[in-house]
Order: C-alpha cells, then sequence, then structure tokens
C-alpha cells in the first residue's frame, strides 16, 4: 500500500470558480470558442483539485473586482412579469427587477439574467412557473440566494455552490415550480457565443 495522501476531492463550488476563470479567459481573447468548450467540459467532468488546477494553470487570472458590484436602488418600478407561452424570451444586460417578479413559460422558456439587472428592494421574490417549458436563471455573486422547487413529471436544477454572501447584502429568493417542465438556476453570468466570437477576433486582431 501506498503511503501517498490520495488527491482533494474537488467540489461543485471548485469546479464553478474554474469555469468562471475560463469565461473570464476566453471575454480576455486568451482562448477561443472551441478551446473554452472543451475546457469547460473537462472542468465539469474533474474529480480533482488538481485536475482542475491543471485546467487553468497557463491562463492569466481574472483582476480583482472584474465582477460588478450588485446594483441595488431601492423604490418604485421595475418588471414584474415575464410571459413565455409557446414562445421564448430574454431578460439580460442593464434592467430593472421590480420586488416580485412571476416568470411564466407555458410550451415556452425563458432566460433571465440578473447579474448586470437593478434591483428595486433589498429582497427579491422570483416565481418560475414552467408548465411544459423550462428556462434558465443566472444569479449574481455577493447576493444571499434561497431557492425552493417543485416538479412534477420534470426536474429543476440548481447549482450555486457553497458561496457565502456578505451580511447586509440583497437576498433573491427563487420559488420553482414545475410541470412536465423544468429550470435550472446558476451562479455567475454566461457568455454569449457572440461575446465570445468577438473576443477571439479581438485576440486575433493583436
Amino acid at each position: 500500500m501506498s503511503d501517498e495522501l490520495p488527491e482533494l476531492r474537488a467540489s461543485d463550488s471548485d469546479r464553478e470558480r474554474a469555469v468562471e476563470t475560463l469565461r473570464y479567459a476566453a471575454s480576455d481573447g486568451q482562448l477561443t470558442v472551441d478551446e473554452l468548450e472543451e475546457r469547460v467540459s473537462t472542468a465539469y467532468a474533474a474529480r480533482t483539485r488538481n485536475e482542475l488546477d491543471r485546467i487553468v494553470a497557463d491562463l492569466s487570472p481574472a483582476p480583482p473586482g472584474h465582477e460588478r458590484t450588485v446594483l441595488l436602488k431601492e423604490g418604485p418600478g421595475g418588471d414584474r412579469w415575464v410571459i413565455s407561452i409557446m414562445s421564448g424570451h430574454e431578460r439580460r444586460g442593464r434592467w430593472r427587477i421590480g420586488p416580485r417578479c412571476t416568470v411564466l413559460n407555458v410550451m415556452g422558456g425563458s432566460d433571465i439574467d440578473l447579474n448586470d439587472a437593478e434591483l428595486s428592494e433589498r429582497v427579491t421574490q422570483l416565481n418560475v412557473y414552467s408548465i411544459m417549458g423550462g428556462g434558465e436563471v443566472r444569479v449574481p455573486h455577493g447576493v444571499d440566494v434561497q431557492v425552493s422547487n417543485f416538479a412534477f413529471m420534470g426536474g429543476n436544477e440548481v447549482q450555486l455552490g457553497d458561496e457565502l454572501a456578505p451580511p447586509g447584502g440583497p437576498t433573491i429568493r427563487v420559488r420553482l415550480v414545475s410541470v412536465m417542465g423544468g429550470c435550472k438556476v446558476s451562479r455567475g453570468r454566461k457568455v454569449s457565443r457572440r461575446e465570445l466570437r468577438e473576443a477571439e477576433r479581438r485576440g486575433l486582431d493583436r
């Protein structure tokens, strides 16, 4: 028997941190689209921390504070409904969300990205109902996220890692109800293929 200690197993939060590094590297022109997709797949399949370290070893780290601070501007206004019936909707970039917002997906889907959204209250309630449909909700770093979910003949996926939000910050409560459908909740921003193509072109022009 070997006396060597086994390698430390990677947690879901370890994988998410590695993927965030990869996404930043792609947006900065360090990786092409194909390289990003390949490394992200490898990162999610990694079993140990050493495997994750090797995946990002040749990349420059993201500068401190590259993630935007959550924007909280208390007051009236903000979107309260996002309805997708046999269609699709996307909310991303700079937009204002009301203290209570209901997302309804009926034989359709929606992508809700809160990373650059303006919160109108310290506690935001987001209700997502998916009936033969589904979607994705992306929440920013630095906020307390509380998720409750129910699924019947469907399924919901929650990938938030073990990040602890600073005390006194905003809270986002997400309620998922899915019937023959499903929704995914994850933390951090998603880099679109268009943004990745632009980053790749910038890298080739240097």
